[in-house]
């Protein structure tokens, strides 16, 4: 592939883009079909995967540090936690829009998996919006703690999951998931320490 090809970020963000487009479609195309309910869970389970793949970077990068992939995957970290963030506003969205009443809404909130929901999406907000060149040298060491909240959104996130599916199982082997790979990378990075 021309290197090109490979480094344009507008490429990235269209292939990112097109599961979205396709839930929009199918929606629109088939709504008795596909409806309110595959939307908002095809939109949350991007959401997820793609929180996975941002978390799976710097384990990958740890284990393979000669490799240009995960060179080219570290230049790439912020496409796709800004995407995982993409995708988990319109999971909200398509849930604000079904319930359509503020107070409904608000009601919701006492319901656990509700709340934990807007508390993840809250803590993902300031990182997506810090997800820049610009917030990176103007926050310089401030950006890196405060980009640390993606762990405590990630466990929310999957509780969120957990708390809400009909069937519970695929939201725990994905948490397991991505519990392996926090483990991998704290275990990396402490014996890159030691070494």
């Amino acid at each position: 592939m021309p290197k090109i090809l490979v480094n344009s970020r507008p490429l990235l963000w269209l292939i990112l883009a097109l599961p979205g487009l396709w839930i929009g479609w199918r929606w629109a195309m088939t709504p008795d079909a596909y409806g309110y309910g595959h939307a908002i869970g095809d939109s949350g389970d991007w959401a997820a995967w793609l929180l996975m793949a941002t978390m799976a970077v710097t384990p990958l990068r740890l284990m393979f540090r000669r490799q240009r992939w995960t060179g080219w995957l570290m230049r790439r970290r912020r496409d796709l936690g800004v995407a995982s963030f993409a995708y988990a506003a319109g999971h909200t969205l398509i849930y604000v829009i079904r319930k359509a009443s503020p107070d409904l809404i608000l009601a919701e909130l006492s319901t656990p998996y509700i709340f934990v929901g807007w508390i993840a999406l809250a803590l993902f907000l300031p990182l997506a919006i810090t997800s820049n060149d610009v917030s990176v040298r103007r926050l310089r060491r401030s950006w890196k703690k405060l980009h640390r909240l993606v762990y405590p959104a990630a466990i929310l996130t999957f509780l969120h999951w957990v708390w809400s599916a009909f069937d519970p199982t695929t939201a725990w082997i994905h948490a397991g998931v991505l519990a392996a790979i926090e483990i991998v990378r704290v275990y990396l990075q402490r014996r890159q320490r030691v070494t």
